[in-house]
Formats: C-alpha cells, sequence, structure tokens
C-alpha cells in the first residue's frame, strides 16, 4: 500500500511479518525497550490489549506480529505520533486488528470504559521532573520526562481499564522499582513477573520489565535476567530473537 511521508519520516522495516513503521529522525523512534517489553508481554487467543502512549504505534504492531491477540489498541495524546501510528497500521494493511486512539492517558478509564481490556501495556515516561534534562524538543520531552502523566496516573488508569485477573505490563527503570511496585499494590495491581535487563553481563541493570495481575494475590517471580551485548556492537541471542533478525 502506497502511504503518503511528510518531510523528515522514514520508513523502518521492522522485521517481523514484513512490517514496517513511520517514524521521524528528528522526533521520537522507537527503541528497544519498545521492543524488550513486545517480548515480555503475554498476549493470549481472543484477548483486548491497550498500549498507553503508544507514540508511532510500535507496541500494537509487534504484539500483533508475535501473539494471537484479538484487537490492538494504541492511546497517544500527541497529533503528529498518532498521524504517523495511523499511516503505519494501514502501511502494513492491519485496520481490522489495530486501533489508534488521540486521547490523555489520565482519562483513559473515561475513554474506553472501565474493565474493558484483557492487558494492558506501557512504556512510559521514566524521569521525573527532578531526574535528568529536559528535551527542548517537546515529542522526546513527553516520552521521556513526567510532563503530561505520572507513573501513577499510568497505573491507576491500567487497574481502571483491566478486567479482573487482567494483565499488565510496564517496562521501566530500576532506580525507581521500590515506587512502582508500591504503586502497583496501591492499585490492585500485584506483581507476578519481573525481569532485569543488563546492558552488558558485569553492568548494572538499566531497565526492568514488569507483569501485574489485577486482584492478584502476592507473590512475584524474579526471572533470569536479560542481557543485551555480548560485546559492544554485537547483541546476545535473545536479543536478536527479540529483533526476528540474525547477525
Amino acid at each position: 500500500m502506497k502511504i503518503e511521508l511528510y518531510d523528515g519520516e522514514r520508513i523502518d522495516d521492522l522485521q517481523r511479518n514484513g512490517y514496517r513503521i513511520i517514524q521521524r529522525p528528528d522526533g521520537f523512534c522507537f527503541g528497544m525497550d519498545a521492543v524488550l517489553l513486545s517480548g515480555f508481554a503475554k498476549v493470549q487467543e481472543k484477548e483486548r490489549v491497550l498500549d498507553l502512549g503508544t507514540g508511532t504505534g510500535i507496541i500494537p504492531i509487534l504484539l500483533e506480529a508475535k501473539t494471537a491477540g484479538a484487537h490492538f489498541t494504541g492511546l497517544e495524546i500527541q497529533e503528529i505520533s498518532v498521524n504517523m501510528a495511523r499511516r503505519s497500521v494501514q502501511l502494513n494493511g492491519l485496520s481490522e486488528k489495530i486501533s489508534i486512539v488521540q486521547g490523555d492517558i489520565k482519562e483513559a478509564a473515561s475513554i474506553f470504559g472501565k474493565a474493558s481490556f484483557d492487558v494492558v501495556t506501557a512504556n512510559p515516561p521514566y524521569m521525573t521532573g527532578n531526574h535528568g534534562l529536559v528535551n527542548p524538543r517537546l515529542p522526546k520531552a513527553v516520552a521521556r520526562h513526567e510532563i503530561l502523566c505520572t507513573l501513577k496516573d499510568v497505573v491507576s488508569q491500567a487497574s481502571a481499564l483491566l478486567r479482573e485477573s487482567g494483565r499488565f505490563y510496564l517496562v521501566h527503570r530500576p532506580f525507581r522499582l521500590a515506587e512502582i511496585m508500591h504503586c502497583m499494590v496501591e492499585h490492585r495491581l500485584e506483581p507476578k513477573r519481573m525481569k532485569l535487563v543488563y546492558p552488558y553481563a558485569d553492568k548494572e541493570p538499566n531497565m526492568v520489565l514488569l507483569e501485574g495481575l489485577k486482584g492478584g494475590k502476592s507473590r512475584v517471580t524474579v526471572e533470569k535476567p536479560l542481557i543485551v551485548y555480548k560485546e559492544p556492537g554485537t547483541y546476545t541471542d535473545e536479543i536478536y530473537e527479540l529483533y526476528g533478525a540474525r547477525p
């Protein structure tokens, strides 16, 4: 399908099912965290999935490629990202499987209705106003800093959107792990699985993947760590498998 591209946009190959995605290198492109989250999340047949703060739609597209879910929705507040995400969905012929909705995460339960999804995913801003430098380009700033929504906004809305025993999947930074788990428990999303991601085997982890079960009992499984690089420029086998590519 021929899709119109605007100035500064490019089409990138996702190496999954022949799918591609429209991005802007001078704006915000998806990163490894989105790929890791799409590999960590479990979606069963007939389940409905919502991705909060979907950006250019990478997580719904990857989950549609990797799982048997019935339908995938991405919620995004920034119009430029919504536009790219919708055109990427059309580009891949996925208009019947993926919907992109423009709206505020803080109003997600009002937009879609409570208990309307089986799975909710989120790759939210990692930095609070007190952490890191705010990028002067708004799209990157919104993606990286809690400008338009906070961790509590994301978790509370995810809980409201999930049916009982629905699952929440999150990728975040380990330095906020205590805060994240406290917030999840406070909103009845009991942490059930956790995986730490290390750039190299001898370095500290720089990402954490979490699964929460709405209304679940207290018991968390810490899975084996994920190492990203064998050496500079060379991914581990597990990372190549997640990307669907080999060196």
